[in-house]
């Protein structure tokens, strides 16, 4: 009998589905909340508290439980670490410890020394002495200039106070600001909030700031914060605006205090709805009464308010690195705090199980917040019925697999199984689904559903080509060719 152009059309696509290779792909989909650690004062919420019309001191007790805004005695002094290099060049500068004149014009270069003194050497390298350790330089008026670079963070500006340079531990010379509490506060506001924000979402930052520089200071080796987000961001005067003084000034002295003593008032940016525990953050740390978890309902204006990234499993494992043991399948949450952010996980691999921490997680993988959601999509395109090509498919039927009912002169031929798309889900409860899609040119159309079995495996018997994915929990799963 002569073949129809049909029957030779059909002919070729099934022998193009029994050439064409396995396709498999996974997605690993993160949702989270927040941006940063989740501990004290969300400033995106203090924002939005200020934008309501709350006050500073009301928008600090929320944050801070059980605390009261007190009042400093007196003022107190603050060494701030610039830069730690092996010259460090720096003007503006009246006179060294000693009684020794400088030229404000002038530029001048500080190293280190024989036996850990310091050098004071002219621009052109011409020696000017050599001064034990620390070696004390007063600023002129509008604060003293020091140049250059202390890892990612620019140190070339104008600082008010002193300047003192100290032979580091870690060798080298250290250059330390020492300056007063409130002259530092104006260099860090700024710094650490937009200045265009509500002033009383400015004034609790300035509050914020001045208690954390007092509840944290001596770090060793002659200073007592960094000029970074290791401590805060201090960028001396280029960080003085008008509105941020204003609140500094507006505040002068206040701090926050829990049993008449000032606390360490941490803050970041997002909380995503809702702060945590301290120890459910800084794993080993002692649990606090006023850095509890606390409702935070304004801060979604925060472009970090809600997030997803996406990522396949195995771009997963490099970042997991040594952690991973054999393939990564899921991550699986074994403990959530109150937020709820991770505060213990498991990375599932095909060769054992790995307990993380919540921060591990979220270091590993470049998550914004610890506040996090995994879900697992895999799938895998085979050719026939995923055992033999020549499986016979059941009778033909309505329904959105076959787009109506089959005619009569294509129903054998279509009923050879073009492929099947297996893959796993995590995490999977009983009587879930997953719904197949196929991509018509312009947009996914859903095709029909399939149960998820034991494990999260799920299994669809496909009868036509084209490029196909499956959804799970609200998720797209990664999408693989059917030939």
């Amino acid at each position: 009998m002569r073949p129809t152009l049909l029957s030779l059309a059909l002919a070729a696509l099934l022998v193009a589905v029994a050439a064409a290779p396995a396709q498999s792909a996974s997605r690993l989909v993160v949702r989270g909340a927040g941006f940063g650690h989740g501990i004290g004062m969300s400033q995106y919420g203090a924002f939005g508290f200020a934008e309501r019309g709350t006050d500073h001191g009301t928008i600090l007790r929320h944050y801070y439980s059980g605390t009261q805004i007190g009042k400093l005695d007196g003022g107190g002094q603050v060494r701030v670490l610039l830069k730690t290099a092996g010259r460090i060049v720096f003007g503006s500068a009246t006179r060294v410890a000693g009684g020794r004149r400088l030229d404000p014009r002038r530029r001048y270069v500080a190293v280190r020394a024989l036996s850990g003194a310091i050098g004071l050497r002219s621009s052109s390298g011409r020696n000017l002495g050599t001064f034990a350790s620390p070696l004390a330089v007063e600023g002129a008026a509008g604060g003293i200039r020091v140049s250059g670079r202390s890892g990612h963070a620019a140190v070339d500006g104008r600082y008010r106070g002193n300047m003192e340079f100290r032979a580091s531990s870690l060798g080298g010379v250290s250059a330390i600001n020492a300056i007063g509490i409130e002259d530092y506060i104006r260099g860090v506001v700024a710094g650490e909030m937009p200045s265009g924000w509500p002033q009383e979402a400015l004034r609790a930052q300035a509050v914020a700031a001045r208690t954390y520089a007092l509840a944290t200071s001596k770090n060793g080796d002659g200073f007592d914060q960094y000029a970074d987000t290791r401590s805060q961001v201090y960028n001396g005067v280029a960080g003085e605006t008008a509105a941020t003084d204003e609140a500094v000034a507006a505040t002068a002295g206040e701090i926050v205090a829990y049993d008449g003593k000032p606390i360490v008032t941490y803050y970041f940016s997002t909380s995503g709805g809702r702060t945590e525990n301290i120890e459910n953050v800084f794993l080993g740390a002692t649990p606090a009464p006023y850095l509890r978890s606390v409702e935070d309902p304004y801060d979604d204006a925060s472009p970090r308010h809600k997030w997803v990234r996406r990522m396949s499993l195995r771009s997963a494992q490099r970042r997991l690195g040594s952690l991973v043991k054999g393939s990564l399948t899921r991550i699986r949450v074994l403990r959530r705090g109150q937020s709820p952010r991770v505060v213990r996980a498991q990375l599932v691999g095909t060769r054992g199980r790995t307990s993380v921490s919540g921060p591990t997680l979220r270091s590993k993988l470049g998550l914004y917040d610890t506040w996090a959601r995994f879900t697992v999509i895999t799938a895998n395109a085979t050719r026939g019925d995923g055992n033999t090509p020549s499986s016979k498919a059941p009778a033909p039927s309505t329904g959105p697999a076959t787009g109506g009912v089959v005619p009569s002169a294509r129903a054998a031929a279509l009923s050879e199984r073009v492929a099947t798309l297996r893959g796993r889900v995590a995490p999977a409860a009983p009587g879930s689904w997953v719904t197949v899609q196929r991509w018509s040119g312009t947009r996914w159309v859903t095709r029909f559903e399939v149960p998820v079995g034991a494990g999260g495996r799920y299994t669809a018997r496909l009868r036509l080509a084209g490029l196909f994915r499956v959804r799970f929990a609200g998720e797209a799963g990664p999408p693989v060719r059917v030939r």
